[in-house]
């Protein structure tokens, strides 16, 4: 049975003889509800804070909970972000050597056919020089040859008072 401070206050007793003083009695058992009374406030007020404690408690529990969320969230966003621009680096150094190599490959290409140019245009130059000295040795043969076939060449004189008489002399040059 659990005890009220109402219920020790009005507690009666019984009187026997000589019994016991029934005032004392009355003011020890005040005193006790009294007491009572402010433990029961003090107990209440304790619950009281408890409960607030309880709640705050579990105001940094969800707050606990939300941050650790929020850092499991921004670590796995940065790990993402980080693992895109690990891949779009790599993307991107892969292109540009790709580039890079294609350029390289063009220039040497170039490169090769400006050589093969130049050796061929040297080849056309000796060529050429060999030609040119070819066909200069052959005009200074044929002209020695036409000197021992040819009498020495005169002025011709020519006649200005008789046009009809002229002669025509065909030079061995001709006829070939």
């Amino acid at each position: 049975m659990k005890l009220m401070p109402v219920d020790i206050a009005h507690k009666s007793f019984s009187k026997k003889m000589m019994g016991i003083d029934q005032t004392e009695v009355e003011t020890y058992l005040r005193q006790v509800a009294e007491h009572m009374e402010a433990l029961i406030k003090e107990k209440n007020s304790l619950k009281e804070i408890l409960r607030e404690k309880e709640m705050q408690l579990l105001e940094y529990k969800e707050k606990d909970r939300t941050l650790r969320e929020t850092i499991s969230t921004a670590t796995q966003m940065s790990e993402r972000i980080r693992q895109d621009a690990e891949r779009d680096a790599k993307l991107i150094t892969n292109d540009a050597q790709t580039k890079a190599d294609a350029i390289t490959h063009d220039a040497r290409e170039s490169i090769r056919n400006i050589y093969n140019e130049i050796n061929d245009l040297k080849k056309a130059r000796l060529q050429f020089e060999a030609n040119l000295k070819a066909l200069a040795q052959a005009h200074l043969t044929l002209l020695e040859q036409g000197e021992k076939y040819l009498p020495p060449m005169h002025l011709p004189q020519h006649n200005f008072a008789a046009p009809a008489e002229r002669t025509t002399e065909i030079s061995p040059l001709a006829t070939r």
